[in-house]
């Protein structure tokens, strides 16, 4: 049997959980993720873990949160002025916010980590940023 390598098309369940436990993504009653091994399409950890496997073959990985998301970056907590937010937005502690950059207009997904009287704490890293994923992992198909 061939096993997946650099370049291979393959098609992957998988579920996703934090070192709790806690479920945070899952192929299950969908198709399974297709991608292309060794071209950044999927992050490091998942990548590596896929490289080798027989389809059919099933594995638990565990990907430390450098080769996940990366560790949290304290320049991606914004500490933004209240009174610039518009008073008919809830500002309460894990409501996602989208912000517009000005320099390129692009939009961009921020967590209200903390509010204060005079400003809001906006975290603008990936939300799996500084976690340590575990995944299930079943090959499908490689083309």
């Amino acid at each position: 049997m061939s096993k997946a390598k650099s370049g291979d098309t393959v098609q992957v369940h998988y579920k996703g959980t934090l070192t709790d436990g806690q479920l945070f993504d899952s192929s299950a009653g969908r198709d399974p993720l297709s991608f292309e091994l060794g071209t950044g399409q999927v992050i490091k950890g998942f990548d590596d873990g896929v490289t080798g496997m027989e389809v059919g073959e099933k594995k638990i990985i565990n990907i430390p949160s450098e080769e996940a998301y990366g560790p949290v970056n304290e320049e991606l907590l914004i500490n933004f002025d209240r009174s610039q937010i518009p008073s008919d937005i809830s500002l309460e502690t894990g409501t996602t916010l989208n912000m517009h950059q000005e320099e390129n207009g692009q939009v961009v997904a921020v967590v209200i980590k903390e509010v204060a009287d005079d400003h809001v704490v906006l975290d603008a890293n990936h939300p799996l940023a500084g976690q340590d994923l575990t995944f299930e992992l079943e090959l499908v198909n490689i083309q």
